[in-house]
């Protein structure tokens, strides 16, 4: 993905280059020399909206899968004192 990076004034003058570079990924459409908007294709705004909706349960839900790794965790012994309160 390659962002692109617009002074407002040339966004403003060239409208249809920036709607074409939303192809390659985002457009910040800077004033000033620093970053005020984003022009973004739909289809990544309603992917971005969606998974901002989304419970912890459901982003983990739709990480990649790891059925090929075993993981073998050491087993610690752990010992409960009760505190001597005088």
């Amino acid at each position: 993905m390659t962002i692109h990076t617009v002074p407002s004034r040339d966004f403003a003058r060239d409208l249809a280059n920036a709607k074409r570079m939303t192809a390659q990924g985002p457009v910040f459409i800077t004033n000033r020399g620093k970053p005020a908007f984003a022009l973004l294709k739909i289809e990544d705004y309603y992917r971005l909206n969606s998974q901002q909706e989304m419970s912890l349960l459901e982003l983990m839900d739709n990480l990649p899968r790891a059925d090929g790794i075993k993981f073998d965790a050491a087993r610690s012994d752990i010992a409960l004192q009760i505190p001597e309160l005088d």
